[in-house]
Protein backbone atom coordinates (compact mmCIF):
# COMPACT_ATOMS: atom_id res chain seq x y z
CA UNK A 1 0.00 0.00 0.00
CA UNK A 2 1.08 3.41 -0.97
CA UNK A 3 1.95 5.39 2.07
CA UNK A 4 0.85 8.82 0.44
CA UNK A 5 -2.32 7.16 -1.01
CA UNK A 6 -5.11 8.99 1.48
CA UNK A 7 -2.87 11.79 0.85
CA UNK A 8 -4.18 12.20 -2.74
CA UNK A 9 -7.45 14.41 -3.41
CA UNK A 10 -10.31 12.57 -3.18
CA UNK A 11 -8.81 9.49 -2.41
CA UNK A 12 -11.04 8.24 -0.01
CA UNK A 13 -14.58 8.57 -1.97
CA UNK A 14 -12.45 7.03 -4.62
CA UNK A 15 -11.49 4.22 -2.54
CA UNK A 16 -15.42 3.76 -0.80
CA UNK A 17 -16.80 3.93 -4.60
CA UNK A 18 -14.84 1.11 -5.85
CA UNK A 19 -14.86 -0.77 -2.56
CA UNK A 20 -18.38 -0.93 -3.03
CA UNK A 21 -18.63 -1.59 -6.83
CA UNK A 22 -15.79 -4.79 -5.91
CA UNK A 23 -18.14 -5.97 -3.30
CA UNK A 24 -21.25 -6.44 -5.97
CA UNK A 25 -18.66 -7.54 -8.18
CA UNK A 26 -17.83 -10.42 -6.11
CA UNK A 27 -20.99 -11.57 -5.52
CA UNK A 28 -21.60 -10.98 -9.29
CA UNK A 29 -19.10 -13.39 -9.28
CA UNK A 30 -20.45 -15.85 -6.92
CA UNK A 31 -23.62 -15.94 -8.94
CA UNK A 32 -22.36 -16.67 -12.22
CA UNK A 33 -20.10 -19.93 -10.56
CA UNK A 34 -23.59 -21.14 -9.12
CA UNK A 35 -25.71 -20.93 -11.40
CA UNK A 36 -22.93 -22.35 -14.24
CA UNK A 37 -22.42 -25.12 -11.93
CA UNK A 38 -26.23 -25.49 -11.67
CA UNK A 39 -26.57 -25.12 -15.42
CA UNK A 40 -23.80 -27.88 -16.10
CA UNK A 41 -25.41 -30.33 -13.24
CA UNK A 42 -28.65 -30.01 -14.75
CA UNK A 43 -27.64 -31.01 -18.45
CA UNK A 44 -25.36 -33.69 -16.90
CA UNK A 45 -28.26 -35.55 -15.18
CA UNK A 46 -30.58 -34.82 -17.97
CA UNK A 47 -33.15 -32.32 -16.57
CA UNK A 48 -35.49 -30.29 -19.03
CA UNK A 49 -33.37 -28.10 -21.02
CA UNK A 50 -35.65 -25.43 -20.09
CA UNK A 51 -34.16 -25.30 -16.86
CA UNK A 52 -30.97 -25.76 -17.82
CA UNK A 53 -31.54 -22.32 -20.45
CA UNK A 54 -32.88 -20.51 -17.24
CA UNK A 55 -29.51 -21.18 -15.26
CA UNK A 56 -27.72 -20.22 -18.42
CA UNK A 57 -29.12 -16.85 -18.81
CA UNK A 58 -28.66 -15.79 -14.93
CA UNK A 59 -24.88 -16.92 -15.49
CA UNK A 60 -24.95 -14.69 -18.57
CA UNK A 61 -26.22 -11.84 -16.63
CA UNK A 62 -24.03 -11.90 -13.71
CA UNK A 63 -20.81 -12.47 -16.12
CA UNK A 64 -22.55 -9.44 -18.09
CA UNK A 65 -22.51 -6.98 -14.36
CA UNK A 66 -19.36 -8.43 -13.59
CA UNK A 67 -17.92 -6.97 -16.31
CA UNK A 68 -20.01 -3.64 -16.96
CA UNK A 69 -18.52 -3.21 -12.88
CA UNK A 70 -15.19 -4.11 -13.78
CA UNK A 71 -15.02 -1.16 -16.90
CA UNK A 72 -16.89 1.58 -14.26
CA UNK A 73 -13.87 0.68 -11.95
CA UNK A 74 -11.48 1.38 -14.31
CA UNK A 75 -13.12 4.28 -15.54
CA UNK A 76 -13.19 5.96 -11.81
CA UNK A 77 -9.78 4.76 -10.98
CA UNK A 78 -8.52 6.20 -14.52
CA UNK A 79 -9.89 9.70 -14.04
CA UNK A 80 -8.76 10.33 -10.59
CA UNK A 81 -5.45 8.90 -11.71
CA UNK A 82 -5.60 11.82 -14.28
CA UNK A 83 -6.47 14.47 -12.06
CA UNK A 84 -3.97 13.22 -9.56
CA UNK A 85 -1.30 13.15 -11.91
CA UNK A 86 -2.34 16.42 -13.16
CA UNK A 87 -2.31 17.75 -10.11
CA UNK A 88 0.97 16.61 -8.98
CA UNK A 89 2.51 18.02 -12.32
CA UNK A 90 1.24 21.28 -11.19
CA UNK A 91 3.06 20.73 -7.82
CA UNK A 92 6.21 19.37 -8.86
CA UNK A 93 6.58 22.44 -11.59
CA UNK A 94 5.80 24.67 -8.54
CA UNK A 95 7.96 23.36 -6.52
CA UNK A 96 11.16 23.20 -8.71
CA UNK A 97 10.27 27.08 -9.45
CA UNK A 98 10.09 27.47 -5.73
CA UNK A 99 13.41 25.73 -4.70
CA UNK A 100 15.34 27.60 -7.80
CA UNK A 101 18.30 26.48 -10.00
CA UNK A 102 19.94 24.81 -6.93
CA UNK A 103 17.66 21.94 -7.01
CA UNK A 104 18.53 21.80 -11.07
CA UNK A 105 21.96 21.25 -9.45
CA UNK A 106 20.79 18.88 -6.75
CA UNK A 107 19.19 16.55 -9.20
CA UNK A 108 20.07 17.15 -12.33
CA UNK A 109 18.34 18.65 -15.41
CA UNK A 110 18.21 15.43 -16.98
CA UNK A 111 17.07 13.73 -14.26
CA UNK A 112 13.83 16.44 -13.66
CA UNK A 113 13.25 16.72 -17.55
CA UNK A 114 13.04 12.99 -17.81
CA UNK A 115 10.49 12.92 -14.30
CA UNK A 116 8.22 15.24 -16.01
CA UNK A 117 8.03 14.06 -19.24
CA UNK A 118 8.12 10.56 -18.46
CA UNK A 119 7.84 10.34 -14.64
CA UNK A 120 4.44 11.71 -14.41
CA UNK A 121 2.25 9.74 -16.96
CA UNK A 122 4.35 6.45 -15.01
CA UNK A 123 2.74 8.08 -11.79
CA UNK A 124 -0.93 8.32 -13.71
CA UNK A 125 -0.62 4.66 -14.26
CA UNK A 126 0.64 3.36 -11.19
CA UNK A 127 -1.86 5.23 -9.58
CA UNK A 128 -5.01 4.47 -12.15
CA UNK A 129 -3.95 0.30 -10.81
CA UNK A 130 -3.07 0.61 -7.52
CA UNK A 131 -6.77 0.85 -5.59
CA UNK A 132 -8.60 -1.64 -7.75
CA UNK A 133 -6.02 -3.90 -7.64
CA UNK A 134 -5.44 -3.77 -3.83
CA UNK A 135 -8.86 -3.66 -2.85
CA UNK A 136 -9.85 -6.45 -5.29
CA UNK A 137 -7.14 -8.70 -3.64
CA UNK A 138 -8.49 -7.77 -0.18
CA UNK A 139 -12.33 -8.02 -1.25
CA UNK A 140 -12.82 -10.24 -3.87
CA UNK A 141 -11.19 -13.98 -2.28
CA UNK A 142 -13.14 -13.08 1.22
CA UNK A 143 -16.24 -12.55 -0.30
CA UNK A 144 -15.43 -16.14 -2.16
CA UNK A 145 -13.82 -18.01 0.88
CA UNK A 146 -17.04 -17.20 2.55
CA UNK A 147 -19.71 -18.75 0.18
CA UNK A 148 -16.99 -21.65 -0.11
CA UNK A 149 -17.62 -22.09 3.61
CA UNK A 150 -21.12 -22.27 3.10
CA UNK A 151 -20.50 -25.10 1.14
CA UNK A 152 -17.65 -27.27 2.04
CA UNK A 153 -15.26 -26.35 5.05
CA UNK A 154 -12.84 -28.22 3.30
CA UNK A 155 -12.45 -26.65 0.28
CA UNK A 156 -12.63 -23.22 1.90
CA UNK A 157 -9.94 -24.05 4.49
CA UNK A 158 -7.76 -25.17 1.63
CA UNK A 159 -8.11 -22.13 -0.15
CA UNK A 160 -7.22 -20.16 3.07
CA UNK A 161 -4.12 -22.07 3.43
CA UNK A 162 -2.94 -22.13 -0.08
CA UNK A 163 -3.45 -18.35 -0.36
CA UNK A 164 -0.61 -17.31 2.30
CA UNK A 165 1.99 -19.48 0.63
CA UNK A 166 0.82 -17.65 -3.01
CA UNK A 167 1.57 -14.28 -1.60
CA UNK A 168 4.91 -15.39 0.56
CA UNK A 169 6.15 -17.09 -3.76
CA UNK A 170 4.77 -13.07 -4.75
CA UNK A 171 7.02 -11.30 -1.91
CA UNK A 172 10.32 -12.84 -2.79
CA UNK A 173 9.82 -12.85 -6.09
CA UNK A 174 8.85 -8.94 -5.91
CA UNK A 175 12.02 -8.29 -3.92
CA UNK A 176 14.37 -9.85 -5.89
CA UNK A 177 12.50 -8.10 -9.09
CA UNK A 178 12.80 -4.57 -7.40
CA UNK A 179 16.63 -5.08 -7.23
CA UNK A 180 17.01 -5.54 -10.71
CA UNK A 181 14.08 -2.92 -11.83
CA UNK A 182 15.95 -0.20 -9.39
CA UNK A 183 19.23 -0.91 -10.87
CA UNK A 184 17.54 -0.48 -14.23
CA UNK A 185 16.05 2.79 -13.48
CA UNK A 186 19.75 4.08 -12.08
CA UNK A 187 21.17 3.08 -15.68
CA UNK A 188 18.17 4.97 -17.11
CA UNK A 189 18.34 8.29 -14.93
CA UNK A 190 22.11 8.21 -15.69
CA UNK A 191 21.72 7.77 -19.06
CA UNK A 192 18.99 10.78 -19.29
CA UNK A 193 21.13 13.21 -17.82
CA UNK A 194 23.86 12.03 -20.05
CA UNK A 195 21.60 12.94 -22.72
CA UNK A 196 20.50 16.05 -21.52
CA UNK A 197 24.27 16.99 -21.07
CA UNK A 198 25.46 16.46 -24.23
CA UNK A 199 22.53 18.12 -25.86
CA UNK A 200 23.65 20.91 -23.84
CA UNK A 201 27.42 20.49 -24.52
CA UNK A 202 27.25 19.02 -28.39
CA UNK A 203 28.35 22.96 -29.27
CA UNK A 204 31.10 23.21 -27.19
CA UNK A 205 32.13 19.73 -27.98
CA UNK A 206 32.22 21.00 -31.54
CA UNK A 207 34.41 23.26 -30.94
CA UNK A 208 36.95 21.44 -28.69
CA UNK A 209 37.15 18.70 -31.57
CA UNK A 210 35.75 16.41 -28.79
CA UNK A 211 32.32 15.22 -30.78
CA UNK A 212 33.83 12.17 -32.29
CA UNK A 213 35.76 11.18 -29.09
CA UNK A 214 32.22 11.97 -27.25
CA UNK A 215 30.46 9.33 -29.33
CA UNK A 216 32.29 6.32 -27.10
CA UNK A 217 31.04 7.66 -23.46
CA UNK A 218 27.21 7.64 -25.22
CA UNK A 219 28.25 4.18 -26.58
CA UNK A 220 28.89 2.53 -22.84
CA UNK A 221 26.15 4.79 -21.12
CA UNK A 222 23.67 3.34 -23.69
CA UNK A 223 25.19 -0.16 -23.27
CA UNK A 224 24.75 -0.41 -19.63
CA UNK A 225 21.34 1.09 -20.07
CA UNK A 226 20.36 -2.38 -22.42
CA UNK A 227 22.37 -4.55 -19.95
CA UNK A 228 20.45 -3.48 -17.12
CA UNK A 229 16.91 -3.27 -19.20
CA UNK A 230 17.60 -7.02 -20.45
CA UNK A 231 18.07 -8.21 -17.08
CA UNK A 232 14.93 -6.81 -15.93
CA UNK A 233 12.86 -7.57 -18.76
CA UNK A 234 14.17 -11.39 -17.95
CA UNK A 235 12.94 -11.50 -14.38
CA UNK A 236 9.96 -9.78 -14.91
CA UNK A 237 9.19 -12.72 -17.66
CA UNK A 238 10.63 -15.22 -15.13
CA UNK A 239 8.61 -13.95 -12.37
CA UNK A 240 5.35 -13.76 -13.99
CA UNK A 241 6.02 -17.17 -15.65
CA UNK A 242 6.64 -18.87 -11.56
CA UNK A 243 3.60 -16.52 -10.52
CA UNK A 244 1.11 -18.46 -13.39
CA UNK A 245 2.29 -21.48 -12.73
CA UNK A 246 1.93 -21.40 -8.62
CA UNK A 247 -1.80 -20.19 -9.06
CA UNK A 248 -2.43 -22.73 -11.46
CA UNK A 249 -0.66 -25.31 -8.95
CA UNK A 250 -3.17 -23.92 -6.21
CA UNK A 251 -6.15 -24.34 -8.58
CA UNK A 252 -4.99 -28.11 -9.59
CA UNK A 253 -4.24 -28.51 -5.38
CA UNK A 254 -7.90 -27.67 -4.80
CA UNK A 255 -8.90 -29.52 -7.76
CA UNK A 256 -7.47 -32.74 -6.83
CA UNK A 257 -9.08 -32.28 -3.05
CA UNK A 258 -12.56 -31.81 -4.36
CA UNK A 259 -11.60 -34.66 -7.45
CA UNK A 260 -10.96 -37.32 -4.31
CA UNK A 261 -13.74 -36.39 -2.33
CA UNK A 262 -16.15 -36.30 -5.19
CA UNK A 263 -15.05 -39.88 -6.00
CA UNK A 264 -15.73 -41.14 -2.27
CA UNK A 265 -19.32 -39.69 -2.68
CA UNK A 266 -18.56 -37.61 0.43
CA UNK A 267 -19.64 -33.86 -1.70
CA UNK A 268 -22.05 -33.29 -4.66
CA UNK A 269 -21.13 -32.65 -8.01
CA UNK A 270 -22.69 -29.52 -8.15
CA UNK A 271 -21.01 -27.61 -4.99
CA UNK A 272 -17.60 -29.29 -6.65
CA UNK A 273 -18.47 -27.58 -9.78
CA UNK A 274 -19.04 -24.28 -7.99
CA UNK A 275 -15.78 -24.20 -5.71
CA UNK A 276 -13.75 -25.26 -8.91
CA UNK A 277 -15.20 -22.79 -10.96
CA UNK A 278 -14.66 -20.08 -8.36
CA UNK A 279 -11.02 -20.75 -7.45
CA UNK A 280 -9.10 -19.84 -10.27
CA UNK A 281 -11.52 -16.53 -9.28
CA UNK A 282 -10.12 -16.96 -5.60
CA UNK A 283 -6.49 -16.16 -7.26
CA UNK A 284 -7.07 -14.17 -10.10
CA UNK A 285 -6.79 -10.83 -7.69
CA UNK A 286 -3.30 -11.89 -6.51
CA UNK A 287 -1.78 -12.87 -10.34
CA UNK A 288 -3.52 -9.47 -11.36
CA UNK A 289 -1.34 -7.67 -8.71
CA UNK A 290 1.67 -9.46 -9.17
CA UNK A 291 1.74 -8.65 -12.99
CA UNK A 292 1.43 -5.21 -12.39
CA UNK A 293 3.82 -5.25 -10.46
CA UNK A 294 6.40 -4.67 -12.73
CA UNK A 295 3.86 -2.45 -15.27
CA UNK A 296 3.68 -0.10 -11.85
CA UNK A 297 7.11 -0.84 -10.41
CA UNK A 298 8.27 2.79 -12.61
CA UNK A 299 5.07 4.39 -11.65
CA UNK A 300 6.17 3.85 -7.94
CA UNK A 301 9.36 4.82 -8.07
CA UNK A 302 8.36 8.02 -9.76
CA UNK A 303 6.01 8.79 -7.10
CA UNK A 304 8.81 8.37 -4.78
CA UNK A 305 11.06 10.85 -6.61
CA UNK A 306 8.15 13.05 -7.03
CA UNK A 307 7.16 13.46 -3.18
CA UNK A 308 11.04 13.61 -2.15
CA UNK A 309 10.88 17.24 -4.16
CA UNK A 310 7.72 18.66 -2.77
CA UNK A 311 9.27 17.51 0.37
CA UNK A 312 12.31 19.63 0.10
CA UNK A 313 12.32 22.37 2.73
CA UNK A 314 11.16 25.63 0.42
CA UNK A 315 13.38 28.79 2.13
CA UNK A 316 10.27 31.29 2.96
CA UNK A 317 11.45 34.84 1.96
CA UNK A 318 11.09 37.82 4.10
CA UNK A 319 7.93 39.60 3.28
CA UNK A 320 8.63 43.05 1.67
CA UNK A 321 6.99 45.71 4.03
CA UNK A 322 6.19 47.99 0.81
CA UNK A 323 5.82 47.17 -2.87
CA UNK A 324 8.20 47.93 -5.36
CA UNK A 325 8.27 51.29 -7.30
CA UNK A 326 8.51 50.85 -11.64
CA UNK A 327 11.82 51.48 -12.59
CA UNK A 328 12.18 54.77 -14.40
CA UNK A 329 15.01 56.69 -15.57
CA UNK A 330 15.94 57.95 -11.94
CA UNK A 331 16.11 54.77 -10.07
CA UNK A 332 19.03 52.70 -8.65
CA UNK A 333 19.49 49.50 -7.43
CA UNK A 334 22.84 49.07 -5.55
CA UNK A 335 24.43 45.37 -3.97
CA UNK A 336 26.05 45.70 -0.59
CA UNK A 337 28.74 43.59 0.26
CA UNK A 338 26.78 40.51 -1.46
CA UNK A 339 27.65 36.78 -1.13
CA UNK A 340 26.34 33.56 -2.93
CA UNK A 341 27.22 30.25 -1.90
CA UNK A 342 26.07 27.49 -3.93
CA UNK A 343 26.40 23.77 -2.63
CA UNK A 344 28.91 25.06 -0.58
CA UNK A 345 30.68 26.58 -3.40
CA UNK A 346 31.23 30.38 -2.74
CA UNK A 347 30.61 32.37 -6.11
CA UNK A 348 30.58 36.09 -4.61
CA UNK A 349 32.01 37.31 -1.45
CA UNK A 350 31.84 41.08 -1.16
CA UNK A 351 30.94 42.11 -4.46
CA UNK A 352 29.57 45.42 -4.57
CA UNK A 353 27.55 47.19 -7.63
CA UNK A 354 25.02 50.04 -8.24
CA UNK A 355 22.48 50.44 -11.61
CA UNK A 356 20.65 53.53 -12.11
CA UNK A 357 18.32 54.23 -14.73
CA UNK A 358 17.92 53.73 -18.38
CA UNK A 359 21.71 52.92 -18.82
CA UNK A 360 23.04 49.44 -20.58
CA UNK A 361 25.73 47.43 -18.46
CA UNK A 362 28.37 45.10 -19.74
CA UNK A 363 29.15 42.74 -17.45
CA UNK A 364 32.41 40.68 -18.70
CA UNK A 365 34.78 38.43 -17.42
CA UNK A 366 36.82 35.12 -17.82
CA UNK A 367 34.54 31.89 -17.51
CA UNK A 368 33.49 31.53 -14.03
CA UNK A 369 33.84 34.69 -12.66
CA UNK A 370 30.05 34.97 -11.68
CA UNK A 371 28.66 36.68 -14.68
CA UNK A 372 25.40 34.38 -15.16
CA UNK A 373 25.29 34.52 -11.11
CA UNK A 374 25.15 37.75 -11.23
CA UNK A 375 22.12 37.94 -13.40
CA UNK A 376 20.30 35.31 -11.34
CA UNK A 377 21.02 37.54 -8.48
CA UNK A 378 19.62 40.72 -10.07
CA UNK A 379 16.44 38.46 -11.82
CA UNK A 380 15.93 36.73 -8.19
CA UNK A 381 16.64 33.40 -9.38
CA UNK A 382 19.65 33.17 -6.92
CA UNK A 383 19.16 34.41 -3.09
CA UNK A 384 22.60 35.94 -1.54
CA UNK A 385 23.99 34.46 0.93
CA UNK A 386 24.67 37.69 2.78
CA UNK A 387 25.01 40.93 2.21
CA UNK A 388 21.98 43.49 1.13
CA UNK A 389 20.01 45.05 -1.53
CA UNK A 390 19.36 48.30 -1.43
CA UNK A 391 16.22 49.71 -4.12
CA UNK A 392 15.84 53.09 -4.48
CA UNK A 393 17.45 54.09 -0.73
CA UNK A 394 14.97 51.37 0.89
CA UNK A 395 17.22 47.65 1.96
CA UNK A 396 15.19 45.22 0.42
CA UNK A 397 16.00 41.44 1.50
CA UNK A 398 15.98 39.71 -2.06
CA UNK A 399 14.72 40.40 -5.14
CA UNK A 400 12.88 37.41 -5.22
CA UNK A 401 9.38 39.20 -5.49
CA UNK A 402 6.57 39.40 -7.91
CA UNK A 403 6.89 43.22 -7.99
CA UNK A 404 10.69 43.28 -9.16
CA UNK A 405 10.46 40.08 -11.31
CA UNK A 406 6.72 41.60 -13.40
CA UNK A 407 9.78 44.29 -14.49
CA UNK A 408 12.44 41.56 -15.95
CA UNK A 409 12.46 40.49 -19.13
CA UNK A 410 15.43 37.79 -19.27
CA UNK A 411 17.16 36.60 -22.13
CA UNK A 412 19.02 33.41 -21.69
CA UNK A 413 21.99 31.81 -23.93
CA UNK A 414 19.90 29.28 -25.29
CA UNK A 415 15.63 30.07 -25.13
CA UNK A 416 13.22 27.91 -24.76
CA UNK A 417 10.94 27.11 -28.05
CA UNK A 418 8.35 25.41 -26.98
CA UNK A 419 6.08 23.02 -29.51
CA UNK A 420 3.38 25.35 -30.71
CA UNK A 421 2.71 27.82 -33.14
CA UNK A 422 4.97 31.09 -33.74
CA UNK A 423 2.24 32.73 -32.82
CA UNK A 424 2.18 30.70 -29.45
CA UNK A 425 5.43 31.09 -29.25
CA UNK A 426 5.73 35.09 -29.58
CA UNK A 427 3.02 36.05 -27.05
CA UNK A 428 3.78 32.75 -24.43
CA UNK A 429 4.36 35.64 -21.47
CA UNK A 430 1.15 37.69 -23.20
CA UNK A 431 -1.65 35.26 -24.33
CA UNK A 432 -3.65 38.68 -25.00
CA UNK A 433 -1.79 40.32 -27.03
CA UNK A 434 -2.78 40.97 -30.43
CA UNK A 435 -2.53 39.49 -34.11
CA UNK A 436 -1.08 42.77 -34.81
CA UNK A 437 1.22 43.40 -31.48
CA UNK A 438 2.82 39.92 -32.14
CA UNK A 439 3.28 41.02 -36.25
CA UNK A 440 4.89 44.43 -34.83
CA UNK A 441 6.89 42.66 -32.21
CA UNK A 442 8.12 40.03 -34.82
CA UNK A 443 9.07 42.72 -37.48
CA UNK A 444 10.98 44.77 -35.29
CA UNK A 445 13.41 42.16 -34.83
CA UNK A 446 13.49 40.99 -38.34
CA UNK A 447 11.28 37.83 -37.96
CA UNK A 448 8.49 39.17 -40.37
CA UNK A 449 10.45 37.72 -43.64
CA UNK A 450 11.13 34.85 -42.56
CA UNK A 451 7.39 34.21 -41.17
CA UNK A 452 6.46 35.20 -44.72
CA UNK A 453 8.12 32.34 -46.29
CA UNK A 454 6.23 29.47 -43.96
CA UNK A 455 3.30 28.49 -45.67
CA UNK A 456 0.87 28.79 -42.49
CA UNK A 457 2.76 31.91 -41.60
CA UNK A 458 2.00 33.11 -37.73
CA UNK A 459 0.26 29.73 -37.56
CA UNK A 460 3.00 27.56 -38.48
CA UNK A 461 4.28 25.26 -35.28
CA UNK A 462 7.77 25.38 -34.48
CA UNK A 463 10.05 23.36 -32.01
CA UNK A 464 9.58 20.17 -30.99
CA UNK A 465 7.63 18.05 -33.82
CA UNK A 466 7.76 21.73 -36.05
CA UNK A 467 9.85 23.56 -38.06
CA UNK A 468 13.74 23.89 -36.55
CA UNK A 469 14.89 27.28 -36.07
CA UNK A 470 18.60 28.18 -36.22
CA UNK A 471 19.98 29.58 -33.09
CA UNK A 472 19.69 32.90 -34.51
CA UNK A 473 16.00 32.87 -35.45
CA UNK A 474 15.39 31.02 -31.64
CA UNK A 475 17.17 34.66 -30.48
CA UNK A 476 14.36 36.74 -32.11
CA UNK A 477 11.36 34.94 -31.02
CA UNK A 478 12.90 35.26 -27.29
CA UNK A 479 13.74 38.89 -28.13
CA UNK A 480 9.93 39.64 -29.62
CA UNK A 481 8.74 37.84 -26.30
CA UNK A 482 10.30 40.32 -24.59
CA UNK A 483 9.09 43.57 -26.69
CA UNK A 484 5.53 41.87 -26.11
CA UNK A 485 6.16 42.10 -22.46
CA UNK A 486 6.90 46.10 -22.75
CA UNK A 487 9.78 45.47 -19.31
CA UNK A 488 11.79 48.33 -17.94
CA UNK A 489 14.67 45.97 -17.52
CA UNK A 490 16.48 43.53 -19.60
CA UNK A 491 18.77 41.27 -18.51
CA UNK A 492 21.16 38.80 -21.50
CA UNK A 493 23.07 35.88 -20.21
CA UNK A 494 25.28 35.39 -23.03
CA UNK A 495 22.46 35.51 -25.66
CA UNK A 496 25.38 35.18 -28.35
CA UNK A 497 27.54 32.56 -27.15
CA UNK A 498 26.19 30.03 -30.02
CA UNK A 499 25.83 32.06 -32.25
CA UNK A 500 28.65 32.35 -35.76
CA UNK A 501 30.07 35.96 -36.05
CA UNK A 502 27.67 36.43 -39.51
CA UNK A 503 24.73 35.57 -37.65
CA UNK A 504 25.90 37.40 -34.14
CA UNK A 505 26.54 40.61 -36.21
CA UNK A 506 23.26 40.86 -38.09
CA UNK A 507 21.62 40.27 -34.78
CA UNK A 508 23.38 42.78 -32.98
CA UNK A 509 22.56 45.24 -35.72
CA UNK A 510 18.89 44.27 -35.08
CA UNK A 511 19.01 44.41 -30.94
CA UNK A 512 20.85 47.48 -30.38
CA UNK A 513 18.03 50.44 -30.89
CA UNK A 514 15.86 48.00 -29.08
CA UNK A 515 18.46 48.57 -26.08
CA UNK A 516 17.29 52.26 -26.11
CA UNK A 517 15.19 53.91 -22.75
CA UNK A 518 15.98 50.60 -20.51
CA UNK A 519 18.05 49.28 -18.25
CA UNK A 520 19.91 46.55 -19.91
CA UNK A 521 22.57 44.24 -17.86
CA UNK A 522 24.39 41.93 -20.69
CA UNK A 523 26.64 39.49 -19.28
CA UNK A 524 28.99 38.37 -22.34
CA UNK A 525 32.83 36.94 -22.87
CA UNK A 526 32.35 38.61 -26.49
CA UNK A 527 34.38 42.04 -26.15
CA UNK A 528 33.04 44.14 -29.08
CA UNK A 529 29.48 43.64 -27.16
CA UNK A 530 31.28 45.95 -24.69
CA UNK A 531 31.78 49.03 -26.90
CA UNK A 532 27.97 49.68 -27.06
CA UNK A 533 27.75 49.35 -23.07
CA UNK A 534 27.45 52.42 -21.56
CA UNK A 535 29.07 51.15 -18.39
CA UNK A 536 31.39 47.68 -18.55
CA UNK A 537 31.39 46.10 -14.96
CA UNK A 538 34.63 43.45 -15.04
CA UNK A 539 34.52 40.20 -12.82
CA UNK A 540 37.51 38.43 -11.47
CA UNK A 541 36.88 35.56 -8.90
CA UNK A 542 33.06 36.68 -8.10
CA UNK A 543 34.04 40.34 -7.44
CA UNK A 544 33.98 43.43 -9.25
CA UNK A 545 37.80 44.86 -9.96
CA UNK A 546 36.79 47.64 -12.77
CA UNK A 547 34.12 49.92 -13.58
CA UNK A 548 33.57 52.50 -15.98
CA UNK A 549 33.06 52.96 -20.31
CA UNK A 550 35.75 51.39 -23.04
CA UNK A 551 37.20 54.13 -23.40
CA UNK A 552 37.67 54.89 -19.57
CA UNK A 553 38.84 51.33 -18.88
CA UNK A 554 41.15 51.17 -21.87
CA UNK A 555 43.39 54.19 -19.97
CA UNK A 556 42.83 51.90 -16.75
CA UNK A 557 44.85 49.53 -18.63
CA UNK A 558 43.99 46.93 -15.89
CA UNK A 559 41.80 43.60 -15.69
CA UNK A 560 40.04 45.04 -18.85
CA UNK A 561 42.98 45.35 -20.67
CA UNK A 562 44.62 41.83 -19.81
CA UNK A 563 40.44 40.88 -21.27
CA UNK A 564 41.35 42.06 -24.57
CA UNK A 565 44.95 41.07 -24.46
CA UNK A 566 43.48 37.57 -23.80
CA UNK A 567 41.39 37.55 -26.92
CA UNK A 568 43.69 38.81 -28.96
CA UNK A 569 46.12 36.14 -28.22
CA UNK A 570 42.47 33.61 -28.94
CA UNK A 571 42.36 32.63 -25.58
CA UNK A 572 39.05 32.19 -24.54
CA UNK A 573 37.54 34.78 -22.46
Amino acid sequence: MDKYLLQYKGSKQVMVLIGLLTVVQSIAIVIQAIFLAKAITQLFQGADWSEALRSFVIFVVANSLRHVIQWAKERISYRFADLTAKDYEQQLLKKIFDLGPQVVGKYGSGHLVTLGLEGVPKFRKYVELLIPRTLAMAIVPFVIVVYVFTLDIMSAVTLIIVLPILIIFLILIGLVSKKKIDEQMDTYRLLSRHFVDSLRGIVTLKYLGRSRAHEQSIAIVSNKYRIATNRSLRYAFLSSFSLDFFASLSVAVVAVELGLRLINGQILLEPSLAILILAPEFFSPVRELGNDFHATADGKDASLQIHSILEEETVVHPVMVSPIAAWNDVSKIELRNVEVKINEQTIFEGLDLELQGFTKVGVIGHSGAGKSTLIDVLSGFTLPTDGSCILDGKVVPHLATADWQKQIAYIPQHPTIFPDTVMGNIRFYEPDATLQEVQEAAERVGLDQLIATFPAGYEERIGAGGRVLSGGEEQRIALARSLLQRRQILLFDEPTAHLDIETEHELKQMMLPLLEDKLVVFATHRIHWMQEMDTIVVLENGKVVETGSHEQLLHKDGAYCRLLEARGRGHAV
